[in-house]
């Protein structure tokens, strides 16, 4: 009886370790997914984009997906030799889309952020913006004050939520999940404005000319970067280097003309956006 116990013991100690061992080697097995030599030799990478944001990730009506974020992605999938994986995410699903592995990288209009800094990392930034607020042309939202007692809308998991969470001004904020639940939002007059980066107001307001950028700019500058996940060093270096090799060749003042500045007003120009 006793060898009998002495044998059970023994079989959990080694249960145990096992787990323990299986534990260990998970987070290294993850890493290993998205490294380069990883993507490389499955021939696909996985990158995480907006399906709902002209002129930066979207779907248009033929099916296709088109933006400036998409044409990035389609070069750093060409520069890299492999396919690329479209992953359609909303603005607060990004990071846990790098950090439980269903993507190796985000280029979703992501802006850089002490907060998000903590918990993944990010590539050398490829576009500037600032936070703006849009309003009906009719009653137009000119300057932070006016939003005291009123409702602004705003995207939830973005730098303007961020924004009006610690600097409310007075204003109750309406979260929604998408970009177009938001714009649908402030069609519907649920709101007196809506916050968002300015870049991309100004490409909806020239759609939608009852509205107006009422507030063009809103705190620092902020930086639009490649997401990669904490602790993947190879995916980072290689980024790091493509980021700069595309900056070199003038990529991004071509893919700016193409995606970005028919859809842009005179408020806007290339040096607002691109990064020398």
């Amino acid at each position: 009886m006793k060898k009998h116990t002495r044998l059970i013991a023994a079989f959990l100690a080694l249960v145990t370790l096992f787990g323990l061992f299986a534990g260990f080697a998970q987070p290294a097995q993850a890493a290993e997914t998205t490294s380069v030599s990883a993507i490389k030799k499955r021939g696909t990478i996985k990158i995480a984009v907006f399906g709902d944001l002209p002129p930066y990730g979207w779907v248009d009506k033929n099916g296709k997906r088109q933006g400036y974020d998409i044409a990035l992605a389609k070069q750093v999938g060409k520069d890299l030799g492999v396919k690329v994986k479209y992953v359609q995410v909303n603005a607060d699903s990004r990071v846990d889309a790098l950090n439980s592995n269903k993507v190796d990288l985000v280029l979703a209009n992501f802006t850089v952020t002490p907060e998000r800094k903590q918990v993944i990392s990010f590539a050398k930034p490829y576009m500037k913006v600032s936070i703006g607020v849009i309003s009906p042309k009719s009653k137009p939202i000119t300057k932070i004050s006016q939003l005291k007692g009123k409702n602004l809308i705003v995207n939830k998991g973005t730098t303007a939520e961020q924004y009006f969470t610690k600097n409310s001004k007075g204003a109750t904020l309406q979260k929604y999940d998408s970009k177009t639940q938001q714009f649908n939002a402030l069609k519907n007059d649920r709101a007196a404005a809506l916050a968002d980066d300015n870049s991309y107001l100004y490409a909806w307001v020239k759609n939608n000319p009852k509205y107006t950028v009422g507030i063009k700019h809103l705190g620092p500058n902020q930086y639009i970067a490649p997401g990669i996940k904490k602790g993947n060093k190879s995916l980072l270096n290689w980024t790091n280097k493509e980021i700069t090799k595309l900056n070199n060749n003038g990529f991004f003042d071509k893919n700016y003309k193409q995606n970005l500045k028919p859809y842009f007003g005179s408020d806007v120009t290339a040096k607002d956006i691109v990064i020398k």
